[in-house]
C-alpha cells in the first residue's frame, strides 16, 4: 500500500506546538516532530477506541508488551521480556528517572535518602546533544561531562574522541553514561564497533549506561550505510549486543518519533538488570510517574505491525530523498557548509561557520536563525541549545515540497547574509 507523504499532516487549528505557534506565513522546520499525517492504521485503531466511548483509569494489557517484544526480535534482533519493560509517558521524564535511579544510593525504601548531602554525581554524554539532556542533567542535581565530538571530514560525520571519552569514564565519582543511539543532533548512526567499544569502556570504569533510542526507526535507506547489521536497516539497540552490555544498560524505546504521535505520550524503559529496575520503578513511585496514556497504548500496538513496517520504509525514502536536495543545494552553492551525511534521524546538522558575513565574522547558527525567521519565514533550531553555536538543526521529515521551499528560503538567507 502506498501511504500519504504528501500532505501536511499539522495545519494550524490543532495547538500544534511546531504549526500554531509560527507566525503567518512562516515554515517551521525547527521541532523534532513531522508534516506527515499519523498512520491510517493507527487512526483506524484510534477510531475504533474512541467509539467505545470510555477513559477511565487503564492497565496495560498482554498484548501491549508483545507488540513491543515481537517488533524489536523481529526487526532488531534484541530479545527482550515482558518483565524487562517500564511503561511511562515519555523519554524525557524517563531519562531522568534513570538518571536520578542510578544516582541514588543503596538504599531502596521508600523515604530513603537518594544521595548524600551536596553530593553530584557527574552524567557523561556526547556534545554537541539533544537539548533536553541539559535540563535532565540540571534538574536532576547532576553534572555535565561533555565528551565532545571530533568532525570527520573524509567520513562526513561526527565521530568519538575515544580517549577523552575513556579520560571521562575513569575519572573519580559517581558516573553515568547518557548515550543517544541513533545520535540527535549530528544523525549518526553508531556501529556495532562503536558501540562495543563504547560499551566496554564503560563496563571497565564501572560506568552504567542509559541509552535514548527514540529515533532507532528513522534512518538512511541507502544501502551502504545502512550495511552495519543484516538483521536491521542499521540501527543496533545497545542492550543487544552482549548479555554484559544489557546488564550494564537502561534503555528508553518509543514509536512516539518514527510515526508522529508524541501527543500520545507513550514510551517505554527497558532493562534486563533486575536492580537497575528496582531502582527506576521506586523513582517513578517517588515522583508519580505511573500513568501513560490510555490512547498512546492502542497507538503503539497499532504502529508496532507489518503495516507499520512498510510505513516506515516509504516515510524513510522520503526523508532520503530530501536530505539529497539539501545535500545538492549547499554543495552547489555553498560547498563549504559542513553538512553530515544522512545516516539517521530527519534531523539535519549544518555548520555554518566556513561562511563569512558581511564583517569577515564566521556566521553563527543564531544570525543564520534570526535572519530566516526575520526575513525568509524560515524557522530553524539555533545550534547552542545543543552545545554547538556554529551549527542550525533542520527538520526534514516533511513533503518533497515543503522541502523544497525550505531550502530554497536557506539559500535566500545565505546569500544575504555573507553578501
Amino acid at each position: 500500500m502506498r501511504y500519504d507523504f504528501i500532505t501536511e499532516g499539522a495545519p494550524k487549528g490543532t495547538n500544534s506546538v511546531k504549526w500554531d505557534l509560527a507566525a503567518e506565513g512562516v515554515l517551521p522546520m525547527w521541532v523534532a516532530e513531522m508534516d506527515f499525517p499519523a498512520a491510517p492504521f493507527i487512526l483506524k485503531a484510534l477510531h475504533e477506541r474512541i467509539d467505545k466511548g470510555v477513559f477511565g483509569y487503564t492497565h496495560i494489557p498482554d498484548s501491549y508488551y508483545k507488540a513491543v517484544t515481537d517488533w524489536f526480535a523481529r526487526r532488531h534482533g534484541w530479545d527482550i521480556s515482558k518483565e524487562q519493560i517500564i511503561p511511562i509517558s515519555g523519554i524525557v521524564p524517563a531519562i531522568s528517572v534513570a538518571i536520578r535511579a542510578l544516582t541514588m544510593d543503596g538504599q531502596l525504601e521508600p523515604g530513603a535518602a537518594m544521595r548524600a548531602p551536596g553530593e553530584k554525581p557527574t552524567v557523561i554524554m556526547q556534545s554537541p546533544a539533544y537539548n533536553c539532556f541539559f535540563s535532565n542533567i540540571r534538574n536532576t542535581a547532576c553534572e555535565l561531562s561533555a565528551n565532545v565530538l571530533l568532525w570527520n571530514d573524509a567520513g562526513q560525520h561526527y565521530e568519538v574522541d575515544w580517549d577523552d571519552f575513556e579520560r571521562r569514564c575513569a575519572a573519580p565519582g559517581r558516573k553515568v553514561f547518557l548515550l543517544c543511539n541513533p545520535h540527535n543532533p549530528t544523525g549518526r548512526l553508531w556501529t556495532r564497533e562503536e558501540l562495543t567499544r563504547m560499551g566496554e569502556i564503560c563496563l571497565r570504569c564501572g560506568v552504567p549506561v542509559i541509552s535514548d533510542e527514540i529515533h532507532c526507526e528513522i534512518v538512511t535507506c541507502n544501502p551502504v550505510i545502512a550495511g552495519h547489521d543484516r538483521q536491521s536497516p542499521g540501527y543496533i539497540p545497545f542492550a543487544s549486543i552482549s548479555p554484559e552490555f544489557a546488564q550494564n544498560c537502561i534503555s528508553f524505546v518509543s514509536p512516539t518519533k518514527s510515526f508522529n504521535i508524541a501527543g500520545l505520550q507513550i514510551a517505554n524503559i527497558v532493562s534486563a538488570n533486575e536492580d537497575f529496575r528496582a531502582r527506576v520503578d521506586r523513582v517513578i513511585n517517588d515522583w508519580e510517574h505511573c500513568d501513560v496514556n490510555q490512547l498512546g497504548i492502542i497507538a503503539l500496538q497499532a504502529a508496532y505491525t507489518p503495516e507499520g513496517e512498510e510505513w516506515l520504509a516509504q516515510m524513510n525514502a522520503v526523508v532520503d530523498g530530501n536530505f539529497a536536495l539539501l545535500r545538492e543545494a549547499l554543495a552547489a552553492e555553498f560547498p563549504q557548509v559542513r553538512l553530515p551525511r544522512h545516516e539517521a534521524t530527519y534531523l539535519a546538522w549544518p555548520d555554518f561557520s566556513p561562511l563569512k558575513d558581511r564583517s569577515g565574522a564566521p556566521l553563527s547558527g543564531s544570525a543564520v536563525q534570526k535572519y530566516l525567521i526575520e526575513n525568509e519565514g524560515l524557522w530553524l533550531c539555533d545550534g547552542a541549545i545543543y552545545g554547538d553555536a556554529r551549527c542550525c538543526r533542520i527538520n526534514l521529515a516533511c513533503p518533497a515540497a515543503t522541502a523544497a521551499d525550505g531550502i530554497a528560503r536557506l539559500l535566500r538567507g545565505l546569500r544575504a547574509l555573507i553578501a
